[in-house]
């Protein structure tokens, strides 16, 4: 019988490499590599706040043929991230609008960041925006921000008005329920 010889020629950091520790631990090292450099390119809350204040005057700049279409919003995003707003075609009404019926809050995390938008419409806030790896992504619509309030109706007195509608004082008539017919009388 032919003797086995189970040595093999490989040097011990080529077996460690090629066995499944080995593998784990180079995983583990480069997620920790992306980890170290997410936090130390984290944009800051300034940063934030500029590309974010940037980006929302794109979407106001942008949405003037059909405003709120959110297939275009979520385009124009992706091109927000690499293009600066021309403020000069927003009207002036629209940025006075913006400014005083939102607040934006920026919240810094260890390895990313978070813009929220606040107002009337979105009072526990929406995100608009996440930064990480120095890049900060919109994810602004159009439909979050709120550019015009106004009264829901004329007074608190005024009748809600209904058209082609029964009118209030048609109450219909009363079904014809006779005593003990839930409990299934036998003389029905």
């Amino acid at each position: 019988m032919p003797q086995i010889n189970y040595k093999s020629d490989d040097t011990v950091k080529d077996a460690f490499l090629h066995s499944c520790l080995g593998k784990l631990v180079i995983l583990a090292g480069f997620v920790v590599i992306l980890l170290l450099i997410a936090y130390f390119t984290a944009p800051s809350e300034k940063e934030m706040t500029t590309n974010m204040e940037d980006n929302v005057m794109q979407c106001l700049q942008e949405n003037d043929s059909i405003q709120g279409d959110p297939i275009d919003d979520y385009v124009n995003n992706i091109g927000f991230i690499f293009t600066k707003a021309d403020t000069t075609k927003i009207f002036p009404d629209l940025i006075k609008a913006y400014r005083d019926l939102n607040r934006m809050e920026i919240y810094h995390h260890s390895l990313y960041s978070t813009a929220y938008l606040f107002n009337n419409m979105h009072p526990e806030g929406v995100r608009i925006g996440v930064g990480a790896y120095g890049l900060v992504v919109p994810t602004l619509t159009f439909h979050d921000l709120l550019l015009d309030v106004g009264p829901m109706h004329k007074g608190y007195n005024q009748k809600i008005i209904r058209t082609g509608v029964i009118p209030d004082t048609d109450l219909g008539t009363n079904p014809n329920i006779q005593e003990f017919h839930y409990k299934r009388n036998p003389d029905d």
